[in-house]
Order: C-alpha cells, then sequence, then structure tokens
C-alpha cells in the first residue's frame, strides 16, 4: 500500500466496538493515526454490510479492513468498495459467495456449541455463566465476566445470511488463526485461511478473542498488511 491506510476495525457476534480496545492501542503505538471501529447493529448481513460501507466511504483514502469472528464476513461481504485496498481476518469468517457463517460453523461444529442460547425475541447469546470458557478462556475470569454480561447478541437469523460477492477474490487478503477458539472451530479457520489465497496467515495459541490476549501480536499482524508495498 503506497498510502498508509485507515484502518476500520469490524467487530463480530457478542461484542461491541470496545472489544478492539486493546489492539487500538498497541495500533497507536506503532504510529497509526487514523483508525475507527464500527459499531454493528448486528441484525442482518445486509444491515452490517451497509453500515460499513457507509464508514468506508467517509474516507478519502485507502482503507484497511479487519474482520474479527462474524466480522470477516461483514468485511467479505463490504470489502468491495473501491476505497478498500485490504482485507485482514482475525479468527474470522471467510465465507465464499452463497455461504453463510451458519452452514460453514456446520462443516467442524466448535467446542461452545452447546453454550449457545436463543431468547423470546430471535437474539442469539452466549449463555452468561460460560462465556468465558467459551468465548475467552485465556483472558483473567473477571474480563471474562465483563465480556459475558456487556455481550451484544445477534438476530439468530444473522447466521445464514449468504455472502452474494466476496470481497477477498479481489482483494488483498491476510488471517489470523486461533488454535484454541472454542467458537470458531480452527478446522475451519484452516480451511478458510486456505482457499484466501492470503499474503500471510499466522497461527496463535489463543481463544476467540485473540484481539483481546493477544493484542501485541495482533497489532503487529495487522500492521504488517497496513504496511504492505
Amino acid at each position: 500500500m503506497t498510502q498508509t491506510p485507515t484502518i476500520i476495525l469490524v467487530h463480530g457476534f457478542w461484542g461491541g466496538a470496545a472489544h478492539w480496545s486493546k489492539v487500538i492501542v498497541e495500533l497507536k503505538r506503532l504510529g497509526h493515526t487514523s483508525l475507527k471501529a464500527v459499531e454493528l447493529p448486528l441484525t442482518s448481513l445486509a444491515d452490517d454490510a451497509e453500515r460499513t460501507r457507509k464508514m468506508i466511504a467517509q474516507e478519502r483514502g485507502p482503507v484497511l479492513l479487519v474482520g474479527h469472528s462474524y466480522g470477516g464476513a461483514v468485511i467479505t461481504e463490504a470489502g468491495n468498495h473501491p476505497n478498500v485496498a485490504g482485507l485482514v481476518y482475525i479468527a474470522a469468517f471467510a465465507p465464499d459467495a452463497g455461504e453463510s457463517p451458519g452452514g460453514i460453523t456446520q462443516k467442524n461444529p466448535p467446542l461452545a456449541a452447546a453454550n449457545l442460547a436463543p431468547d423470546s425475541d430471535g437474539y442469539l447469546w452466549v449463555k452468561q455463566d460460560k462465556f468465558h470458557e467459551s468465548f475467552c478462556q485465556d483472558l483473567t475470569a473477571d474480563e471474562g465476566l465483563v465480556m459475558g454480561v456487556t455481550q451484544k447478541a445477534p438476530l439468530a437469523s444473522t447466521f445464514g445470511n449468504e455472502i452474494t460477492n466476496p470481497a477477498w477474490k479481489a482483494k488483498h487478503s491476510w488471517y489470523q488463526i486461533s488454535s484454541d477458539d472454542h467458537m470458531i472451530h480452527p478446522a475451519n479457520q484452516e480451511w478458510m485461511s486456505g482457499r484466501l489465497g492470503a499474503k500471510k496467515v499466522i497461527t496463535l495459541k489463543a481463544s476467540h478473542a485473540s484481539l483481546a490476549s493477544k493484542p501485541v501480536e495482533v497489532a503487529a499482524f495487522i500492521n504488517e498488511a497496513a504496511t504492505y508495498q
């Protein structure tokens, strides 16, 4: 990338933009001053991609999209915007056309699948007393408690929303696998990363919440993508 891009961070299910807190601090330390974090409604892939596109369109220069978890599906759908220079997947879904996060999940169900619980309004939660072991077992119990209490549940129907035109087929990509992930099976991450034609794939010994448990490593990986020539 000839010009340092604006980095737009896209969160996933069961969290908001603040899940990127530690990575934001590390990216600033690495010299990145143009940082944005999308707050997704988590109501449908179409809604979430449109919110992300609007953020991208506000930038005059190049944008690097970084997606965690379901955020990977969002950047895959929104990333064909002409401003987008690259895509970084952090323990994330990277679906092809006609694929959904739910469909990919079924290939190799994750350890924590039994800890998901829908409510009467159609939102899908991680059981609060199981959040730490499911989502972020390599964080402290207190951090897991806070993440569990403040989780942002998606509409369960969003899991079935399919990608139309995957941006990774036209944009440079990078992928970080979490080897101890209980939310997206590591085998699914390896499969998705393997077909991207990614510039680089790394594996961290981390939970699904690698952005919180390994922020130095994740920020360094994003920085590498942001400074790619």
